[in-house]
């Protein structure tokens, strides 16, 4: 099965599913050489969402997540119609978050493509009728997390200066609307206080990917042991190597793969 995401946000999901289905042999791909994915251009982002679903396919993949809020925006729908797999993608959790908060006034911080994204701007007519939701682009989030910066005065910095807004605003509640973002767990935590919930959509994620699996006939035998994830990265893998042995627990090789596509082939053929 496979897991994939502009870079390193993914292995959030990745916990998650690993939770739910811990006899499924799992595929970690991140595209890190060309993240975030958030600054890219919509056409840039279905071509590598695409190139990325294919490799896992021929690798045998049963179904894909695509572990990343501005790759199931913008490209989902796209890839799903040209992969004979199941996908599951993620979107922000703008539905749970209206029915969690009480002052009806909700912070959602997410990449920008995300943000203007049709499928993110249908979740908030469905939603917003009695629920303000205060939208902050997190420019540079990304790029910290990838280079396992989660705490430095830099990054809190940043991150008070999204935050502190939608706290003065009334915010009780906050959307985390890029898999990324919950390695900022801790920091938004010390900004925040209790002031706000975080709504993190992972778990929902893996309980979907689990339902896929079972309509299918998908789901793996039980076996002794949980087979460990093959970690896969477009870049050299370093600091994607030192998140998975944090969070996951797994201090494992990430092997380097070079996954041509239409945008990047140029630049593919320059590096060889």
């Amino acid at each position: 099965m496979g897991v994939f995401d502009s870079g390193l946000g993914g292995l959030s999901v990745l916990r998650a599913v690993r939770t739910a289905l811990p006899h499924e042999p799992l595929v970690y791909v991140a595209d890190s050489r060309y993240a975030p994915y958030g600054e890219r251009d919509d056409d840039f982002i279905v071509d590598r969402t695409m190139a990325i679903g294919q490799w896992l396919v021929a690798r045998g993949a049963k179904a894909l997540v695509v572990a990343c809020n501005t790759a199931t925006a913008q490209s989902i729908a796209f890839v799903r119609e040209r992969l004979s797999i199941p996908l599951i993608g993620v979107e922000p959790g703008v539905k749970p978050a209206a029915a969690l908060s009480k002052t009806r006034v909700v912070g959602v911080l997410a990449t920008a493509v995300t943000l203007r994204s049709l499928r993110f701007q249908a979740l908030l007519d469905r939603y917003a009728a009695d629920c303000r939701f205060i939208c902050q682009p997190g420019h540079g989030l990304v790029q910290a997390v990838e280079r396992c910066d989660t705490r430095s005065p830099e990054l809190m910095a940043l991150l008070s200066g999204y935050l502190q807004p939608m706290l003065d605003a009334g915010a009780d509640t906050l959307v985390l609307g890029c898999t990324h973002y919950p390695f900022l767990d801790e920091a938004i935590r010390s900004i925040a206080g209790d002031r706000l919930q975080i709504v993190d959509t992972s778990v929902a994620i893996a309980r979907q990917l689990e339902r896929q699996l079972d309509l299918h006939g998908l789901r793996a035998a039980p076996s002794a042991s949980a087979p460990l994830p093959l970690f896969y990265s477009t870049a050299d893998g370093e600091s994607q190597r030192q998140l998975a042995a944090t969070l996951l627990g797994i201090d494992t090789r990430v092997q380097h793969v070079v996954i041509p596509s239409r945008r990047t082939q140029s630049l593919e053929s320059d590096a060889a």
